[in-house]
């Protein structure tokens, strides 16, 4: 892994970047910058959002770019959008789907320690990196994570599964819980304290979030998870506010100061994130767990700020796995 890297950032210098209501992240990008960069395939980065992404992640000496996609169209939207990409390595290749193919290769080779989403669709993205022939996939079910900095509130939230599990069932639900407990012992960020969310911190036979919430405490106490503590099921009032869970009666080392959060479905998880971002004014980040190597899916729409987030979550996730290797 490259070691080599420009001048990493300091917090001051990412303070323009991320102000100080999002002082957590920022936290977490000079972390990740002054580790030096990591080799990243940046699949399809033809948009003035995804190639800015690259060009900042590298320019704060997190990763080391391989741009795969058309030359032409790189290169006239780097231009277009005042980005220097001199000295960067771009494959070119035809089409998006070939682009995913080419970064599957490049990690198989040990060119690449990471995959990174660019312009392209995130059905045809994922759908190269999950089939079974691009050797990516792992025994464990892969999941989406998204880290966020909510203002005011003392932790960064990692917050599963709010992009690819729909309906996920209690086996999936428990690779979305270790897959995200993995996620934060990866950022130095600890043992999580990791709320099941669902509408009442009762059981419920109507309703299954809370029956699975309650299996998923059973099972890390039987070990078949590990690392993080969990409670549930919790309101997201009582997963979050002291307060809250104080009035309600609810008492763990869990309620009132979560750290994760485990959304029952994708659309409850989803809304959370979206809420979380639009009127919470949350800086977001994200990745996708269970496979070989950390793979990051970024949203066609997100600026370079949340994709420098990204990288630099994706850069310290892929540095965790190495020393795993090592160990």
């Amino acid at each position: 892994m490259a070691s080599s890297a420009p001048s990493p950032a300091t917090t001051d210098d990412l303070a323009s970047v991320f102000p100080e209501q999002h002082d957590l992240m920022r936290a977490l990008v000079a972390k990740a910058s002054r580790l030096g960069p990591v080799p990243y395939a940046i699949v399809w980065p033809c948009s003035s959002h995804a190639l800015g992404g690259a060009v900042e992640a590298a320019r704060h000496g997190i990763i080391l770019p391989i741009l795969i996609g058309d030359r032409e169209t790189i290169e006239k939207t780097a231009v277009e959008s005042k980005l220097d990409i001199s000295g960067m390595r771009i494959d070119s290749v035809a089409t998006p789907e070939a682009a995913v193919k080419h970064a599957v290769t490049l990690v198989h080779e040990g060119e690449a320690s990471g995959i990174s989403k660019g312009s392209l669709h995130t059905d045809t993205f994922m759908a190269g990196i999950i089939r079974q022939e691009s050797g990516l996939r792992t025994k464990r079910r892969m999941s989406h994570v998204f880290c966020l900095a909510v203002p005011d509130y003392p932790d960064l939230l990692l917050i599963s599964d709010a992009a690819i599990n729909i309906a996920p069932d209690l086996i999936t639900k428990r690779d979305i819980v270790q897959n995200t407990i993995d996620l934060h012992h990866a950022l130095g960020l600890g043992t999580p304290r990791v709320a099941l969310l669902s509408a009442v911190e009762t059981i419920n036979v109507k309703i299954q979030g809370t029956l699975d919430a309650a299996s998923l405490c059973k099972m890390a106490d039987r070990k078949e998870i590990t690392g993080g503590m969990l409670d549930g099921p919790l309101a997201m009032d009582v997963a979050v506010s002291l307060d809250s869970a104080k009035i309600k009666g609810v008492e763990s080392a869990v309620a009132g100061r979560a750290q994760v959060l485990i959304a029952p479905d994708l659309e409850s998880g989803n809304i959370l994130v979206k809420t979380l971002a639009f009127l919470g004014k949350a800086a977001t980040s994200g990745i996708v767990m269970g496979a070989k190597v950390p793979v990051l899916l970024t949203s066609r729409a997100d600026d370079a700020t949340a994709r420098l987030a990204s990288a630099a979550i994706g850069a310290l996730y892929a540095r965790y796995l190495e020393d795993q290797k090592q160990n």
